[in-house]
């Protein structure tokens, strides 16, 4: 316990309603400065919409008053007009309720109030424990004194290690009035702890640790720090129980999150576990930490824990004027994606079904990724999952995320190396590319998913997916760039050269033939020439004829290969 003295009587915040604050905003403000969890910093809008206002506190006035000042200078710097308030209350001590609160005590998450002498109590017994416990076994034979081994039972709960986020936000909520929590000493990185484990003694006794913490990327500001093992000492109504947390390694495969529950022998101890439980996969079910983003499971195996479980991208929004395909294609993207999602609920109501499947094909670097990005960055709520062929052992996983995150747009890219023509498949491929279609046939049909998938080798694909018909609903090629196309992706990726209107028509002439990728590269070379030139004053003829010459007959057949160029391009 950590305990705040001097004159510090008990303060709270007062946040008042202002309707041209946009919420985001303060939902912002709540979890950065004030340390709200999500979840509390919904509740307290919804206090601040229902009632005009919301309290924050108690807390210390020296607190308080850095908390208002870190506040007011957000606001500020946004330019908002939200009115915080501060104001002096009197609390009852927790403990004796009789005497007022005066000092401050952190106990986990919580931070609860006590007169002068029930501190100076409570410091003395902390001390007495802090000084006792060296390690587990011993906090636990504490713990349950009175309680024989024999009578107590454990409970566990395995949790996929990428949801650590959500699991950690409702042990929060769950744990914040524990007596006690303590860290743990893994000596032996690729164990499983284990309530079992925690009770040997001797030279094998699990030795208290200080608490380790890691810090997850959620594609939010500020990374989420997740415990990395963690033993609770609780107590509700009367009923002592422990909560270890750690996580479960098995070799080849992502650490998932073991909690395991100890509790006396009977209904009592039972109910309160299935409490317990029954919180924590509410909490995953609903999975509100990557809903909406772009994501990847990460790929690393190592069974020591160093995985990051999720990877979220951050992908820059991409216009529809930046997408350089011919009308009738974006058309195309527009009815079968953005359009199809946008009535589901229509056809739903028809009892038509709502999953999809697009197949993207085309030449290699004529924007498939891209055109996934743009249709990544317009469809509001989905969570988009995406897949390298060299990923699809992870396949299950991936679906289990799609089923819980949806609506969810599922992109397998190159999926012609696992799903070429069967007779020249390999059984291990066999059975990966049985393993996708299954998991698309498997599907309900109201399901919220959308797959996209992308090749630039259809042929290699056609009769594996001839085989099952339905799975694919749609394909659209993506092709090469006409003269037009080509036009708008050179003043696109030349949008910071001095171009004139003849130069791009030239280059767009000139790079017949070529994917969007090869004219990227060659912006890029008619920067490089034209700051050797005149310092990038100016882009001329001869710079395309040098760049061009470069990349399509000096260095060979093969390098106009690798750009994504045609060898036998016109060039006049």
């Amino acid at each position: 316990m950590d305990s705040m003295r001097g004159e510090n009587q008990p303060t709270q915040l007062i946040i008042h309603n202002d309707d041209d604050t946009p919420d985001q905003f303060v939902v912002d403000l709540l979890r950065q400065v004030f340390g709200k969890s999500e979840r509390e910093a919904a509740a307290l809008i919804t206090q601040i919409e229902q009632k005009e206002k919301a309290v924050c506190g108690p807390y210390p006035q020296a607190v308080a008053d850095a908390l208002l000042k870190s506040a007011q200078q957000r606001i500020s710097m946004e330019g908002h007009d939200l009115q915080i308030t501060i104001e002096a209350i009197k609390t009852v001590c927790e403990l004796c309720e009789k005497s007022e609160g005066q000092v401050s005590v952190r106990i986990g998450s919580r931070t609860i109030w006590l007169c002068s002498d029930c501190n100076r109590a409570a410091e003395s017994k902390a001390d007495e424990r802090e000084e006792e416990f060296d390690y587990a076994c011993d906090v636990l034979d504490w713990h349950f004194a009175g309680t024989a081994r024999s009578k107590l039972v454990t409970t566990i709960r395995q949790f996929p290690g990428h949801m650590r986020v959500d699991v950690q936000a409702a042990i929060d909520r769950l744990f914040d009035k524990a007596i006690r929590l303590f860290g743990l000493n893994e000596e032996q990185r690729y164990e499983t702890l284990s309530i079992s484990r925690l009770l040997k003694d001797g030279r094998y006794a699990v030795a208290i640790a200080p608490l380790q913490y890691s810090d997850v990327d959620v594609g939010e500001k500020s990374p989420v720090k997740c415990l990395d093992n963690g033993l609770w000492l609780c107590e509700q109504d009367g009923l002592r129980y422990a909560v270890l947390l750690c996580a479960h390694r098995e070799y080849s495969r992502e650490p998932g999150i073991r909690i395991e529950i100890l509790v006396p022998t009977g209904s009592a101890g039972a109910a309160l576990v299935q409490q317990c439980f029954g919180e924590l996969e509410v909490a995953v079910q609903t999975a509100r930490t990557y809903r909406g983003k772009i994501l990847s499971l990460d790929a690393d195996a190592d069974y020591r824990g160093r995985s990051r479980g999720i990877t979220v991208h951050r992908l820059p929004p991409v216009a529809r004027n930046e997408v350089i395909l011919p009308e009738q294609t974006l058309r195309l993207l527009d009815r079968n994606v953005l359009n199809f999602v946008g009535i589901r609920d229509q056809l739903r109501r028809l009892g038509q079904s709502t999953r999809k499947g697009i197949l993207l094909y085309g030449p290699p670097g004529t924007g498939k990724t891209h055109t996934i990005r743009y249709l990544a960055t317009h469809l509001p709520g989905h969570t988009t999952l995406i897949i390298t062929a060299e990923q699809i052992g992870l396949l299950g996983a991936y679906m289990s995320l799609a089923r819980l995150l949806q609506p969810s747009m599922v992109v397998i890219e190159d999926v012609d190396l696992i799903a070429r023509d069967r007779d020249d498949m390999g059984p291990c491929e066999e059975s990966m590319l049985n393993k996708l279609l299954n998991e698309m046939d498997g599907l309900k049909e109201d399901a919220d998913i959308l797959f996209v998938l992308t090749t630039n080798r259809p042929e290699d694909l056609e009769g594996a997916l001839a085989g099952r018909p339905g799975r694919i609903d749609q394909a659209i090629e993506v092709p090469l760039p006409d003269e037009t196309g080509r036009g708008k992706l050179v003043q696109l990726y030349g949008k910071g050269l001095p171009l004139d209107d003849a130069v791009v028509a030239e280059a767009a002439r000139r790079s017949e033939g070529t994917s969007c990728a090869f004219i990227k590269e060659l912006m890029r070379r008619l920067a490089q020439g034209s700051i050797a030139r005149d310092g990038g004053n100016s882009v001329i003829s001869a710079d395309i004829d040098e760049a061009l010459d470069d990349m399509l007959f000096s260095g060979g057949r093969l390098n106009a290969q690798l750009l994504g160029g045609a060898q036998a391009m016109a060039t006049g």
